[in-house]
């Protein structure tokens, strides 16, 4: 079974940076996309940003142009570069990957557990 374990959130002024690392371990047979959804306070997760195996991306719309992601297939890692944050970005941030299985086309939804992010103005 494939584990993600984020890290990298804490507080930051507004429009600073800040960078989360998320990294997959355990029964690894493939990976395809993976990602961040962020949840803040009283509001539904969302999707911030996804990059797929050969390194297409997509972003949501409020980050565009302050948040980059990217990926290292060798190491199982996805990353995710915050710029100009301000404190609408203020979430838990939670990585995703789909996960291949050993003797099938299907691949499995893995989430972590989440790292919060919290922006001050």
């Amino acid at each position: 079974q494939v584990q993600l374990v984020e890290s990298g959130g804490g507080l930051v002024q507004a429009g600073g940076s800040l960078r989360l690392s998320c990294a997959a371990s355990g029964t690894i047979v493939s990976i395809r996309a993976m990602g961040w959804y962020r949840q803040a306070p009283g509001k539904q997760r969302e999707l911030v940003a996804t990059i797929g195996s050969t390194g297409s991306t997509n972003y949501a719309d409020s980050v565009k142009g302050r948040f980059s992601i990217s990926r290292d297939n060798a190491k199982n890692t996805v990353t995710l570069q915050m710029n100009s944050l301000t404190p609408e970005d203020t979430a838990a941030y939670y990585c995703y990957a789909e996960s291949g299985r050993r003797t099938s086309i299907y691949y499995d939804p893995v989430w972590g557990q989440g790292t919060q992010v919290t922006v001050s103005s």
